[in-house]
This record gives structure tokens, sequence and C-alpha cells, in this order.
């Protein structure tokens, strides 16, 4: 049996995961072109708070999957929950650097946490995959598709480093713009409806 709170709470973080999402893309491709300091901290800020949103939704459906299959169910919300709170420690330093900026760290140098969005883009599109094996039909194919470009997105931020590279920016503006705002939206609505098993 789901608890309808939680489904509430997951479907409301899953819509609000969904704008962040966007704000996050609008912000660290458009306003950081206008203005990189301002682009900088608002797009560490969206992702913090992203994260965050994300691992709450990620329990939401665990709680609504994990008497079906209950493997499946607690490998997406690990993974997911890894990803998630990858994305808010990496936006929390960027934030934090946004603010202060360190003077003495050699700049380029990879997030410790987060190596290239390892747990932002490479574990969270493992767990949306999972995600996709967990809701099934029509959503589930549209999951393992954003799954699998949040992968090709930390493979090339990986490779290839310069965010402005269109191997990069092409997935990441497709991603950011369309498809996870989508998805998230979708996400948000299915958690919403009650469940079968509501208590």
């Amino acid at each position: 049996m789901t608890d309808p709170a939680l489904q509430r709470a997951a479907g409301l973080a899953a819509l609000a995961a969904a704008a962040t999402g966007l704000l996050y893309s609008i912000s660290f491709v458009l306003v950081s072109r206008a203005s990189p300091s301002t682009g900088g901290l608002l797009s560490a800020l969206f992702l913090l708070l992203g994260g965050l949103l994300t691992v709450l939704v990620l329990v939401g459906v665990y709680d609504r999957r994990r008497e079906a299959r209950p493997a499946l169910a607690l490998l997406v919300v690990v993974l997911g929950a890894a990803g998630g709170l990858g994305a808010a420690i990496h936006g929390g330093f960027d934030l934090a650097n946004a603010l202060h900026p360190p003077g003495s760290l050699p700049s380029g140098v990879p997030n410790a946490v987060d190596p290239r969005g390892m747990l932002t883009f490479g574990v969270a599109g493992l767990a949306v995959i999972g995600l996709g094996l967990l809701i099934g039909g029509g959503p589930g194919r549209f999951a393992y598709f954003a799954g699998a470009l949040l992968i090709v997105i930390y493979l090339a931020r990986l490779i290839i480093l310069t965010p402005t590279n269109l191997a990069v920016l092409l997935p990441a503006a497709l991603a950011g713009f369309i498809v996870n705002p989508v998805f998230y939206v979708w996400l948000g609505l299915w958690l919403l409806r009650p469940s079968e098993g509501a208590r």
C-alpha cells in the first residue's frame, strides 16, 4: 500500500524538478552567455535544488512500485538518490564558488565528488533507465531515451570537456530544454494520480 501524502509530495516535487531543470538549462546555456557570473550562480542554485527534489521523487516511485518489483525499485531509488545527491553536491560546490570565488584553486579541475557529472548525468541516467523498467509502457520507453541521453551527456563531458562543443551542447540542450522537463511533468502527474494500493 502506498502513502498518499508521500505520493502527493513526490508528484509536486517532480513538477518542481521539471521547472528547476528547465531553469537550470536556461541559466547554464543562455544566461551564462550574457552574464557568466549570474548564469553560474543561477545554474548552480537550480542544480542543487533539482538534485534534492529528485531524491523525493524517486522515494515516491519506490513507494508506488516496491511491492511489484522490490529489488528493481530499491536499485532505482539507490542509484537515483546517488545521482540526485551528486547533483546537489555538484550544485552546492558551484554555488559556493560562485558566491566566493576561490583564488588559489586551479581552474578546470573536476569536482572531486562528481567529476564531470558522473553522478549528475551518468548514475542518474542509469536510474532513469531503471525507472523505465519499473513504470513500463510508453512512458517507460521515454524514460529509456531520457536516461540514455543523460549517459551520453556524461560521456561527452568526460571526453570532450568543452561545454560549448556541439557534441556536448546538443544532447544537453535536448535533455535540458525538452526531454527531462517533459519526463518530470509526466512523472509528477503519474505520482499525483491515486495508485491502486493507496491507504
